[in-house]
């Protein structure tokens, strides 16, 4: 079964930033915990993801393409709002990273996540990281439609 081992963290500064995002709108067709469907449209491509519930950093994890058309008609049947975003891709000692600036109601959101090979894998963190919010269900896309980071009491 294929499998997302991954770490999410707060950005700390914007050092890190350059010119090669990719604009991303997604949205859920289920927001279950124990089986999320996100539809995923970027720049010239759209994936159909399933993913399973999270335990730790692993979970398990389907994703497959899909036309850019369909991809747009299902955005459309999805529960809740979209999810907006740019992602940047930073290779810092060996590992790529992912970093998503979030807008609209999740405007001043900015997370990187690193996918690992397993759990036990040593990861050196870039200086622009910040906390690590793996575990912390609020950062995760799927809540962050439903409890957008604007709304947060913290």
């Amino acid at each position: 079964m294929p499998v997302e081992i991954e770490r999410k963290f707060l950005v700390a500064d914007l050092s890190w930033k350059n010119e090669s995002g990719s604009t991303l709108r997604q949205g859920y067709l289920s927001r279950d915990p124990v089986r999320i469907v996100r539809v995923r449209l970027a720049d010239n491509a759209a994936w159909l993801t399933i993913k399973g519930i999270s335990s730790g950093s692993t979970r398990a994890e389907f994703e497959y393409p899909i036309p850019r058309i369909d991809a747009a008609a299902m955005l459309a049947l999805c529960d809740g709002p979209l999810l907006e975003k740019t992602r940047y891709r930073v290779e810092h000692r060996g590992h790529w990273w992912d970093i998503d600036e979030l807008h609209g109601d999740n405007e001043g959101l900015i997370i990187a996540e690193v996918e690992l090979q397993s759990e036990t894998e040593h990861v050196e963190l870039p200086p622009w990281i910040g906390r690590e919010v793996t575990s912390d269900p609020r950062y995760f896309n799927s809540s962050l439609t439903a409890n957008p980071y604007r709304g947060w009491k913290e």
